[in-house]
């Protein structure tokens, strides 16, 4: 049986952005983000594209383990963790991020910057900085990435696999 025109546009229409996003060429002449991400010589420059990403899909506000040390390494970015206090007490937490509660994140990224560094002991992000929100494993992470975009805060992602990924990873390295 053959498949209509229709049925064969519709399939490659689905194809073509995995597409792009496997094969975009990078400058370098690298050609995937693969690459980009387990290159050994990373260019904290080429960390932002990564985040942006390279195609006309929506972009994915999802950040991966090797993405986020990246960014910490290059310091692209401020790592806020919606945990309660207790929970990093007892599990730990990533170095160089911000204790929220996710309770408290609407609040917190309404408040200006000396008050927010008063109370969480770090820096106030800015609704144009890259923040990456993190929790245990990634659901209030997204709660919290959800509140700051309706605060009008456009760089904004979710480290999906939370402290379980990062420990678990840590402990691999």
């Amino acid at each position: 049986m053959r498949m209509s025109l229709a049925g064969r546009c519709w399939r490659f229409a689905a194809v073509v952005p995995r597409l792009l996003w496997n094969s975009t060429v990078l400058p370098g002449g690298r050609s995937s983000v693969s690459s980009l991400v387990n290159n050994t010589h990373h260019d904290c420059k080429h960390t932002e594209l990564l985040l942006r990403g390279f195609s006309s899909a929506p972009p994915s506000t999802d950040v991966s383990y090797e993405q986020l040390k990246q960014l910490l390494s290059c310091r692209k970015a401020v790592v806020i963790d919606v945990r309660e206090p207790w929970e990093l007490r007892e599990y730990g937490s990533i170095p160089g991020s911000i204790n929220v509660p996710l309770a408290q994140v609407g609040n917190a990224l309404q408040l200006d910057a000396e008050e927010f560094n008063e109370k969480y002991g770090g820096e106030m992000p800015q609704q144009t900085d890259n923040i990456v929100f993190t929790c245990l494993a990634g659901i209030r992470s997204k709660n919290a990435l959800d509140t700051a975009t309706s605060l009008g805060y456009k760089d904004v992602h979710n480290y999906l696999g939370g402290w379980q990924d990062w420990s678990k990873n840590e402990q691999q390295d």
